[in-house]
């Protein structure tokens, strides 16, 4: 007669290990063991997890860092000592220290008038707000800018590399753009509210600062 003794022993890897020992008592052969691995499936969900986020962190490192058209607008060259005599401390912090506003703390994230929206800085319409949605982050969202009014480059504040827009004109941060957006762009552009104006359809776009 055969006897098996069996251990499962769980492990932190990818497989789990099991460990026995078999023997037949009419043979009179010394007991042997052996070992089979099974893979373990909730440390394969994890891989499967991790692979998944580096991808989606991979299209956006390789959206394009550079001007998307800057068609005909003449950048501003303005020090950022003369933009701090002009705004807001919290808008300058935004704008030319690429500071972030806490979420939902911007009244333009639940702006849903015609109109459009404006650099705070040198007031460069930047987006249309039928280009504007509801994204659920707690900032402005839009899935495409004006043609030509955003410059981008790699930001790697957090390690690993976003794509930063701002203001092709006064290179004013705005936000940073993902790829998790609606069609038909599939972008969307994460935008933080005090490095915007609103100007309501049917006034007058303010003048470009100098």
């Amino acid at each position: 007669k055969t006897f098996c003794l069996t251990m499962f022993v769980p492990s932190a890897g990818m497989y789990d290990v099991m460990v026995g020992m078999r023997a037949d008592a009419a043979s009179g052969v010394a007991p042997s063991t052996y070992i089979k691995l099974t893979r373990n499936p909730e440390t394969s969900m994890k891989r499967r997890q991790t692979l998944f986020h580096l991808l989606a962190l991979a299209g956006i490192a390789a959206l394009p860092a550079r001007a998307q058209d800057k068609g005909s607008i003449k950048p501003l060259t303005k020090p950022p000592a003369e933009w701090k005599k002009l705004l807001p401390a919290d808008r300058f912090h935004v704008l030319f220290e690429e500071g972030t506003e806490p979420p939902g703390s911007s009244a333009l994230n639940g702006e849903k008038r015609a109109g459009t929206f404006v650099c705070a800085a040198c007031n460069l319409p930047l987006f249309d707000s039928a280009k504007k949605y509801e994204s659920g982050t707690g900032w402005p969202s839009f899935w495409e800018p004006i043609s030509g009014a955003l410059g981008q480059k790699k930001d790697f504040k957090l390690i690993l590399p976003r794509s930063e827009y701002h203001c092709v004109r006064c290179g004013g941060h705005q936000g940073h753009v993902f790829t998790d957006g609606p069609k038909p762009s599939g972008l969307r552009y994460c935008n933080n509210g005090l490095a915007l104006a609103f100007v309501p359809k049917g006034e007058a776009l303010p003048t470009l600062r100098t």
